[in-house]
């Protein structure tokens, strides 16, 4: 009875009629381990007999079909052999991790310590000087300058209304101005009731306050 081969699927097969070839890679990290290529002398052959029978055809177009036959066999086979071979020789560099059942390389990606892959247990170092720098970009943040035009944006200048765009040209505005840049209209303007004193909204033709006209 014909024993079964264990595979995995963290491989790329790069065999071809000439001989086998195959990578393993890791599961975590990508790093790959490429096996030596193995020639198959019956590819060689074949290869001579697929261009006789290109050139000359008749007996040797026959003789080329009966190789072929022969040839996927011999050559499934010989792959099979290859295959089992190489996944003994690269078995070494990678291991399961038992948690995730992924296959990582033992060189960067396994945890020795805890007996894991690092994704399922990261080296601890790693994670503290990870959070030391995130950490520190945001304190840079959180104390960074603001600049002039950004001074604006305190919650006094927010309650006020802002526009988008100068009501005259319609042109869009970079920032809280109080002048449109480029045709020169007044857009903030302090106008109060000269009844109350309530701050009227631009355009306002009466007092929300007292009714006052302005």
């Amino acid at each position: 009875m014909t024993e079964e081969i264990e595979f995995v699927s963290n491989y790329s097969d790069l065999s071809n009629d000439r001989g086998f070839q195959f990578e393993f890679h890791c599961n975590r990290c990508g790093t790959g381990y490429r096996t030596p290529f193995q020639a198959w002398a019956m590819g060689t052959a074949a290869s001579v007999l697929d261009t006789a029978s290109s050139l000359f055809g008749g007996i040797f177009g026959s003789a080329a079909n009966v190789a072929e036959r022969a040839r996927s066999a011999a050559w499934q086979k010989a792959h099979d052999e290859a295959f089992t071979q190489a996944s003994e020789k690269i078995r070494p560099n990678f291991i399961q991790c038992p948690r995730c059942s992924a296959w990582v390389c033992k060189k960067s990606c396994w945890n020795t310590k805890r007996g894991l892959c690092k994704d399922c247990a990261p080296d601890l170092g790693v994670e503290m000087s990870a959070a030391q720098s995130s950490r520190s970009v945001e304190e840079v943040w959180a104390h960074a300058a603001m600049a002039e035009e950004d001074k604006h944006l305190s919650e006094k200048d927010w309650r006020e209304t802002i526009v988008a765009s100068c009501p005259n040209c319609h042109a869009p505005l970079a920032t809280n101005a109080k002048f449109c840049p480029e045709c020169g209209t007044k857009l903030q303007s302090a106008q109060h009731c000269q009844n109350c004193g309530t701050k009227l909204t631009p355009g306002a033709k009466f007092c929300p306050e007292c009714g006052e006209k302005v």
